[in-house]
């Protein structure tokens, strides 16, 4: 699944084919993807000028001139693709369709259809049962060290599964928290009451390190992310741990080699050496 930075290349990628410009023309070509897309969801569109694109956690937000947003989830397999207009015919998993005054397609391809696109006022976003609930950005001022130590000291489960938790830090996913933890020296299975303040304010700052970097390297494609402009990303080339199992610890002064193990149903790569 695209974690946060797959997402932010998809918002930057956007920018410069949506952001001021008119969508003239919407063209729906499922009713439900992975949830029930309004009925009104064109007659609401069209006409309208985005005025900006933002990222909240896995989501992209498109404002509108209206006061109306688009809110898109790329699920497990989505991705938005910019052609020029009557590039057709319409491959079989283009979904949404969006035609902009420049004379340009933005579109929303999903094999799976894991992925959601709706629609709500921008009065109404913070109180959506998709964000209400959600914690602060990685990337914002409001994470920092003592907030991720005050979320978890009381917490018995494992620090792996309390940082992909959406209610603690949003946006997080399996792949980088696997490499954060490495380059924290922090184990996956360790309890998250039992990391103390000084690793909590450690951890923060490698996390903000390596999402930035994924960012700069257009995210990571291990199956299907590619940016708009179809290219893959290339952070999975830099990885230190994810999907390095059998492989030398990239850690100073480390001579361990990562192991794989199951937390969750999902697959964690870490040092037992060296992450303690």
């Amino acid at each position: 699944m695209p974690e946060l930075p797959e997402v932010e290349t998809t918002r930057r990628g956007l920018i410069p084919t949506l952001e001021g410009r008119k969508i003239v023309k919407v063209i729906k070509r499922r009713d439900k993807i992975r949830i029930t897309i309004p009925g009104d969801f064109e007659k609401r569109i069209e006409g309208e000028r985005v005025k900006s694109l933002k990222r909240r956690a896995k989501y992209i937000q498109i404002f509108l001139g209206s006061g109306d947003v688009i809110i898109c989830h790329l699920g497990m397999s989505g991705k938005f693709v910019i052609k020029e207009r009557n590039n057709e015919p319409f491959e079989k998993h283009d979904h949404m369709i969006f035609e902009t005054d420049g004379g340009e397609l933005v579109i929303y391809n999903d094999p799976r259809r894991f992925g959601l696109m709706t629609i709500c006022h921008e009065d109404e976003l913070e109180s959506h049962k998709l964000f209400k609930n959600m914690a602060v950005e990685p990337l914002g001022n409001e994470f920092n060290g003592y907030y991720l130590h005050e979320k978890i000291k009381t917490r018995k489960s494992a620090i792996k599964t309390m940082l992909l938790d959406q209610q603690i830090v949003v946006g997080l996913g399996n792949i980088y928290v696997c490499e954060t933890l490495n380059m924290a020296k922090i184990s996956p299975t360790r309890r998250a009451c039992d990391v103390n303040l000084d690793e909590a304010e450690r951890l923060v700052p490698i996390i903000r390190t390596v999402l930035s970097r994924a960012i700069e390297a257009g995210g990571s494609s291990l199956k299907d992310f590619a940016g708009t402009d179809g290219e893959l990303g290339y952070f999975q080339h830099q990885f230190v741990s994810y999907g390095c199992e059998g492989e030398k610890c990239s850690n100073k002064d480390c001579q361990g080699t990562i192991k794989r193990i199951n937390q969750g149903g999902r697959s964690t790569f870490y040092c037992p050496d060296c992450q303690k």
